[in-house]
């Protein structure tokens, strides 16, 4: 399937065309509607030279990056708060609670492989749109939700869908914007999931007691629409759309870095978010906290990856490169993993949701910028990204419900599901060392 370039519209001005045009043409509203929201997508992106790759705007492209992980997934970090309620309070089966949040993440990986096609195609705000509305009205239908399956199509389905609109595009739009700098900028983009699992778990603490589900939900719809409003108005494509163009590039797999860097992530993402959404659980269920004491590991993991994704941005472009960087905060998020099987007591969780939160970060910050790294063509980096997200949604979608399915079946014992997704981590760092063998042989010391 092809998408063809937008029209150019530099003889056009759907905002001053008069309404006796309109009419000859025979065109009504949504025609007109089109048309604006096409200019948008394309407005001053011809000819647009080098990346800037600094400078008031690139950077605002950044910080509005930012706030689109904020909404996507940083409301989806946080659904370790939505797995405890669900459970504690409503009495629902924690593997099938798992699937609520496995499905978010789903959809917000798995969308890119279109969305991101929207962005080479110069339809940017024909999915960006959309996608702010559906998430945030996933989140208010989530509010009168009462069974099990409403709670799955609203926030699980729903919800999802509006995070894969607008993750990849907005994701990939950043990166086009940096060279030399892109680590740091799509680090200080991904970070926006850290300062959302910080607020909305917080959202969650203070207004659960006060003002009940229905309503705390509902809060973080309208700030969702709020932090929306603002990145729509401002996120600014710099490309110009590319003419035509499959709608999956599945010639990219024939290349064996990109393939065995694909491998190497579906397995680390297989393993490593079950903690997110577990943590919780585990400090009720197996430690004797509170679910206050709860909420505050996830905020605490959460909030660390602010520095945790910043810091391995900066030694990416500065010395070592995205996959040189990512490789060790691979191998050390499979080996703490490990530890947590160790943590008996409320001292011990804050120290494992700190250290785990911390080194992770750099997996999750750092993924993105090396998978950008692997595409050589700027105009191919919406479709190829969205493939490698589909990739990593898969193994979201599926990594936390077997973790919980595990649980399940040892009695309510995380033993073996900690073991497991410590080892499940580590064979993905073993095929991202072999991807990068591929690329620069045994030199070590090449920056990749």
């Amino acid at each position: 399937m092809d998408f063809d370039d937008s029209p150019e519209l530099n003889h056009i001005s759907p905002i001053r065309s008069s309404k006796s045009q309109i009419d000859r043409e025979g065109k009504g509203f949504g025609s007109n509607l089109a048309k604006v929201l096409t200019a948008r997508s394309n407005a001053s992106v011809r000819d647009p030279g080098p990346p800037p790759d600094s400078g008031f705007k690139a950077w605002t492209q950044a910080l509005m990056g930012h706030l689109v992980l904020f909404n996507t997934w940083g409301m989806i970090s946080s659904f370790g708060v939505f797995q405890t309620y669900y459970t504690t309070e409503l009495g629902l089966n924690p593997s099938a609670v798992s699937w609520i949040g496995s499905m978010q993440m789903l959809g917000h990986f798995c969308i890119g492989m279109f969305s991101g096609r929207m962005l080479d195609a110069g339809l940017f705000y024909w999915v960006l749109i959309p996608g702010m509305i559906s998430a945030s009205l996933g989140m208010f239908m989530t509010s009168l939700c009462t069974q099990y399956w409403q709670f799955f199509l609203a926030q699980g389905v729903l919800n999802g869908i509006g995070c894969g609109l607008q993750f990849t595009p907005s994701m990939s739009l950043v990166s086009t914007y940096f060279s030399k700098n892109r680590s740091v900028a799509i680090t200080i983009v991904a970070s926006g999931s850290a300062t959302g699992g910080l607020i909305y778990p917080t959202i969650a603490r203070q207004l659960l007691p006060q003002i009940g589900f229905a309503w705390t939900v509902r809060v973080m719809a309208f700030l969702m629409l709020a932090v929306g409003a603002c990145y729509v108005s401002l996120l600014k494509p710099r490309l110009p759309p590319r003419k035509t163009g499959p709608l999956l590039e599945l010639s990219a797999f024939g290349e064996l870095p990109y393939t065995l860097y694909l491998a190497g992530i579906f397995f680390a993402c297989w393993g490593s978010y079950f903690a997110f959404y577990y943590i919780g659980s585990y400090g009720v269920d197996v430690v004797g906290v509170s679910y206050s004491t709860s909420v505050n590991l996830l905020m605490i993991m959460n909030a660390i990856g602010l520095v945790g994704r910043i810091i391995p941005g900066l030694l990416s472009d500065q010395f070592f490169g995205p996959i040189n960087t990512l490789i060790p905060s691979t191998v050390l998020s499979g080996v703490i993993l490990y530890f947590w099987a160790f943590v008996k007591t409320e001292p011990g969780l804050y120290a494992f949701s700190i250290v785990y939160g911390l080194i992770t970060a750099g997996f999750q910050g750092l993924f993105p910028a090396g998978l950008t790294s692997l595409t050589k063509d700027a105009s191919k980096v919406g479709v190829r990204n969205g493939m490698g997200f589909a990739i990593a949604g898969l193994a979201n979608f599926t990594g936390p419900p077997i973790a919980g399915a595990i649980i399940q079946r040892d009695g309510g014992r995380f033993l073996i599901a900690q073991i497991w997704g410590g080892c499940m981590v580590l064979v993905g760092s073993v095929i991202l060392v072999l991807g990068r063998l591929v690329m620069t042989g045994k030199k070590f010391r090449v920056r990749v």
